[in-house]
């Protein structure tokens, strides 16, 4: 069995921080986002991947995944030149799939669970599709399942303005070669893009079988600031465990489930977890309270900081309380030592107040 990884689009929604940064490099606890699919691929026991990039973003993948390369795994390369949908993307890895069964996964995707139970499912029932579902309060942003009465896949929908149910596609798929037959009766829909829900749609017109399975652990799919806020706080409380390798001096306080990188500094500061803090960090005279991810290199004094995540080379002065924040790359935030504030800006940008 081969893999597929979704790794191109413009992540419109998480600009200013995708403007500069590929949505499935946008860290979580400090890892890409990325790298945690790439883990529950291989995982999984499927070492054959094929990650799909964009032009805009698809030298960042490549050297991303050049830092995470393992010996446990192979990865090829395919460009997708424009953002034509999910279905669009598996047509033009036929060449790579050849005519092997392959689990499809979106790059900006995270569960709380492996894949390796899904894809023995998959292997001993022999289906043409194999879908993971996830109840949702408002199914009317993703793609979502109709069941029959005897509980089997009987459509489905993309984004639909009325949901039958409120079972949404997660971003998982396993695929017998059938679904390049599918993909090659499509045409673009209303979206002007390639729908993976119409190419399962037309497996199951033609009397292919296609088979749900619930997904019992989380799942985010993180194409929004509050989707990345969340997701860093779940990995945060779940995978997180005490580790501290940097230097810290008397007079500081870490209590909880704290990870601090070789090479960072804390002074005369207080850090409550669960924490992360990066490689070359240094937190000074500062507070750094729960579900917070420092960057590699950030520096934060003065300050207190809560329930955000800050990226690589930050500064942080003065500011006597960040909540809910996202601060890009080399940011430099300044604060008057008494405003709470909430950020959400891009590499290389200034506050100052």
């Amino acid at each position: 069995m081969k893999a597929l990884v979704l790794s191109g689009g413009k992540g419109t929604r998480l600009r200013p921080v995708t403007y500069s940064l590929a949505k499935q490099l946008v860290p979580v606890a400090n890892r890409p986002i990325l790298f945690y699919v790439l883990d529950n691929i291989i995982q999984a026991g499927i070492t054959d991947i094929g990650i799909v990039i964009s032009p805009e973003t698809g030298e960042d993948i490549k050297r991303a995944v050049e830092m995470y390369r393992t010996r446990d795994a192979r990865f090829t390369f395919i460009l997708q030149e424009a953002p034509l949908g999910l279905a669009h993307a598996v047509k033009i890895s036929r060449d790579f799939i050849v005519d092997e069964p392959f689990v499809m996964y979106l790059g900006d995707n995270l569960i709380g669970s492996g894949i390796g139970n899904f894809k023995e499912k998959f292997l001993y029932e022999n289906p043409d599709a194999l879908i993971l579902v996830k109840e949702v309060e408002d199914a009317t942003q993703f793609g979502v399942v109709e069941f029959d009465q005897e509980g089997k896949v009987m459509r489905l929908v993309e984004k639909p303005k009325f949901p039958p149910s409120n079972f949404a596609l997660v971003g998982v798929y396993f695929f017998s070669p059938a679904i390049f037959e599918a993909v090659e009766k499509l045409t673009p829909s209303w979206r002007g893009e390639y729908e993976i829900t119409e190419a399962v749609q037309e497996l199951i017109n033609s009397g292919k079988k296609v088979i749900a399975e619930y997904l019992e652990s989380w799942w985010l799919d993180t194409g929004k600031k509050d989707d990345i806020l969340e997701a860093n706080r779940v990995v945060l409380d779940e995978w997180i465990k005490r580790r501290i390798e940097g230097r810290v001096d008397e007079s500081s306080v870490i209590s909880g489930r704290v990870s601090i990188a070789k090479g960072a500094i804390v002074e005369n500061s207080e850090i409550r977890g669960p924490v992360v803090i990066g490689s070359g960090a240094t937190v000074r005279n500062s507070f750094i309270g729960p579900y917070t991810s420092i960057g590699d290199f950030s520096h934060v004094e003065d300050s207190e900081i809560q329930f955000s995540v800050v990226l690589d080379g930050v500064e942080i002065l003065g500011v006597k309380g960040i909540d809910s924040s996202i601060i890009g790359k080399r940011a430099r935030v300044v604060g008057d030592g008494k405003n709470r504030i909430k950020l959400f800006i891009g590499d290389d940008a200034v506050v100052e107040f």
